[in-house]
């Protein structure tokens, strides 16, 4: 455990100090131990006296935010997946966003993904031209916040937590084959050690897997467009178990998909493997929703048009529980479980596994 404060130093040599804060290190990778990751996108800011404020389309903000904090000492570490706190190029939208979440940022690890508000602007590098970002470009999220990216403006990075081996990837920058960051994934994903990290998840904002948003429907793609031509194959092969997105402003989750077919048929309690990777949408922690297709995918398994969050929490090797909680109450809605052993990981499956191999 680490107690710290910080303090400013004035002209005649005195201090002004801040309140002392604690946080606790984090679990090497592969340490069995129970670890409780929350993992959500789109949150945003808001004023908690409901006064008026620029982008005021964040109503779900605080109340994520203060069910985050009251139950603090039940998480241990927190991935907030793309738009951030809808700035768009206000810096004191940034003060009031960074005051809001400083009880849970100040104690336990608060990791970002960049999204497309974060990011976008035409004539910069970002892989879609929009304006979405206000003229941020970037550098507001990258200064303010640490992730071990090994260049900044290129938002995608790895991360280990105890049995957990997170792959974030930036959904702003070209992830398709022959990339910079789809090499930078697939090396993320086959360099984990299964045995000693078993649970691989695969985080980025836009959606890059499945989705029922009607915006995804309209386009005839239920995902971002090109966004799992090119990944679902490395998802796949080295049997990513579940993906997390955000950009939509809702909650659904899928059953373990490969191209487009359920590869299981279980909703509640994995055992063994899953055979392909289950997909979630997690983007609705406080930004307006976003309406569903009333088109009834078959691979949709939970759907919710409220303001949520989810939970992950890995009790040991073995056994992985997921939970999706509501803003508004904190309480479960949705959850299944995993459970398996290390020889369900290296079982293969379609597509997860060589095709051929050398004669002995």
């Amino acid at each position: 455990m680490y107690t710290y404060k910080l303090g400013h130093r004035f002209l005649n040599g005195t201090y002004m100090w801040n309140q002392m804060h604690q946080f606790k290190s984090s679990p090497y990778p592969g340490q069995n131990s129970v670890q409780r990751v929350v993992i959500f996108g789109d949150m945003g800011k808001d004023e908690a006296d409901g006064s008026n404020e620029y982008n005021q389309f964040q109503p779900g903000a605080l109340n994520t935010t203060n069910q985050l904090i009251n139950d603090l000492e039940n998480i241990d570490i927190v991935f907030h997946i793309g738009d951030i706190c809808y700035a768009n190029g206000y810096i004191s939208q940034w003060d009031q966003f960074t005051s809001q979440i400083e009880p849970i940022a100040s104690t336990i690890p608060y990791m970002l993904a960049s999204g497309n508000h974060e990011r976008d602007w035409p004539g910069t590098g970002s892989f879609y031209g929009n304006m979405d970002s206000g003229g941020e470009c970037g550098v507001l999220v990258q200064n303010m916040f640490y992730v071990p990216t090994v260049n900044r403006d290129k938002f995608w990075y790895s991360t280990d937590y105890g049995m957990f081996r997170f792959c974030i990837a930036d959904t702003e920058h070209d992830w398709r084959q022959g990339t910079e960051q789809y090499n930078f994934i697939e090396h993320c994903l086959a360099s984990v050690d299964r045995q000693k990290q078993p649970w691989l998840i695969f985080l980025a904002h836009r959606v890059l897997g499945y989705s029922s948003d009607a915006s995804y429907a309209d386009e005839g793609s239920f995902a971002e467009p090109m966004g799992r031509e090119s990944l679902q194959k490395l998802w796949q092969k080295y049997k990513v178990d579940i993906a997390i997105f955000g950009h939509v402003h809702n909650y659904e989750r899928t059953c373990p998909i490969y191209q487009n077919i359920c590869t299981n048929n279980e909703k509640h309690l994995y055992k063994g493997a899953l055979n392909g990777t289950i997909h979630v949408a997690a983007g609705g922690a406080g930004a307006s929703l976003s309406e569903f297709t009333p088109i009834q995918t078959k691979w949709s398994i939970f759907r919710d048009y409220d303001h949520g969050f989810v939970k992950l929490t890995a009790f040991d090797h073995s056994n992985l529980l997921f939970e999706y909680k509501k803003s508004r109450d904190g309480k479960v809605y949705d959850s299944f479980r995993i459970s398996r052993d290390y020889r369900d990981i290296l079982a293969c499956t379609v597509d997860s596994c060589p095709s051929m191999t050398l004669a002995s």
